[in-house]
Parts: C-alpha cells; sequence; structure tokens
C-alpha cells in the first residue's frame, strides 16, 4: 500500500482547522444561546468554566427542604441534651442520635419500634474512643467494629490498633482509594494515597499521663 506523506499530512492539517472551527461554533452557541444567564466564566487551560443562572423554577426540581432538615438537627440536639448533661448517665461518647454508656438507662426512652426512642445496638465488654467517628468496640461474642471518618475499609484495623493509638503521637497509617473529579475533563481519577490515623486536639485539649498515654474522656 502506497500512501504519500504530504495527503496525510494535509489530512492532518483540515482535521485540526475542522476541530478548531467546530469548538469555536460550539462556544459562540453556547454564549449566545445562554447569554443572558452567565455570570462569570474562568479560563482552565483550554477550557471555559462557566457560571450561569438557572432560568428554571427551582422549587419544582428540588425535592429537599433546608428548613425541615435543620429544625430535625436542632431537635435531636435537644433531645440528645437529657443523656449528655444528665449527672445519673456515665457517658463515654455521643453522636448526632446515639449514646455509648454502661449506665442503666430509664426503659421508658427505649423501644426499638417507636420513632424518638432509643434502641439498644451493641452490647460491649470494652471500648476505645479516640475523636468523633474514631473508635473501636468489642462486643460480647468477641466481634470487633472499628469507625474511622475518611478510611472506608477498617476490616485490617483491630483492638490493639486503637489502644495503640493512646499512645502520645503514634500514627497508623493505611491505604486506601480516594476519588478526584477533574471538571474540565470531565473525569473521575481514582488514586491510591496513603490515609494517617491519629488523634487530634480538633475541638478538644489531649491529656497524657506520665507515661504519654493519653486519659480518657
Amino acid at each position: 500500500m502506497n500512501i504519500n506523506f504530504y495527503d496525510l499530512l494535509l489530512s492532518a492539517i483540515l482535521g485540526f482547522f475542522l476541530f478548531f472551527i467546530l469548538k469555536l461554533l460550539r462556544s459562540w452557541y453556547f454564549e449566545n444561546k445562554f447569554v443572558d444567564q452567565i455570570t462569570n466564566k474562568i479560563e482552565l487551560d483550554e477550557y471555559w468554566l462557566v457560571f450561569y443562572i438557572s432560568l428554571k423554577d427551582e422549587k419544582e426540581d428540588l425535592n429537599t427542604s433546608v428548613g425541615i432538615a435543620a429544625a430535625i438537627t436542632a431537635y435531636s440536639r435537644i433531645h440528645m441534651s437529657q443523656f449528655k448533661n444528665n449527672p445519673n448517665i456515665n457517658l463515654y461518647y455521643t453522636d448526632t442520635d446515639s449514646i455509648y454508656t454502661d449506665s442503666d438507662v430509664d426503659e421508658s426512652l427505649i423501644d426499638a419500634k417507636t420513632l424518638g426512642k432509643l434502641k439498644i445496638e451493641y452490647i460491649c465488654k470494652k471500648a476505645i474512643f479516640l475523636a468523633a467517628k474514631l473508635y473501636c468496640l468489642e462486643k460480647e461474642d468477641n466481634n470487633i467494629i472499628t469507625k474511622v471518618k475518611g478510611l472506608k475499609d477498617t476490616t485490617t484495623l483491630n483492638y490493639n490498633d486503637f489502644d495503640n493509638l493512646l499512645n502520645k503521637n503514634f500514627i497508623i497509617e493505611r491505604s486506601h482509594k480516594k476519588w478526584y473529579r477533574q471538571l474540565t475533563e470531565s473525569k473521575i481519577n481514582i488514586l491510591e494515597q496513603i490515609y494517617s490515623i491519629k488523634v487530634t486536639d480538633n475541638k478538644r485539649e489531649l491529656i497524657y499521663n506520665k507515661k504519654d498515654k493519653l486519659i480518657p474522656f
């Protein structure tokens, strides 16, 4: 097969100019169609990030209510305050809708089938609570439950790992996958990264004993 170099070169040049023209036409069409809606443009290499105002009635498209969500969260905090501020309840950890305690809770507040009442999730032999959404539970059946905010796979962690994290400056590293969005290329990259697990003084003061071991809250 004979291939003429100049024919290939001409085809490449024509293809490039055709792509360039189509790109200009697409940009021109978009800007003219939404000229009254575009509020800002940011150049990103060969692309543009365009901000525009939608002319659609947003109330018809959205099936959410910020007001209701805020009210539910606020009411939950009020409801949970009866456990947090109760001198008769020895509280080890609490979240938006849960408590971890070794105290007897009034049975009238416990009913798995009644909305607004507590449900007993686990009965544990021991537990370590290091920070918000960073804890390890050992249940009566010896099964381990671990929670690490930001780390999806915690199956490689055990109770001893959390016990070691009580030591000052101790860090555990685990590999995990993280998703990155690239708006300019309409792509999502999944990268393998190292996730560091450690106790931080965010929203709390860390107090250690003479052996540099964290004193539980």
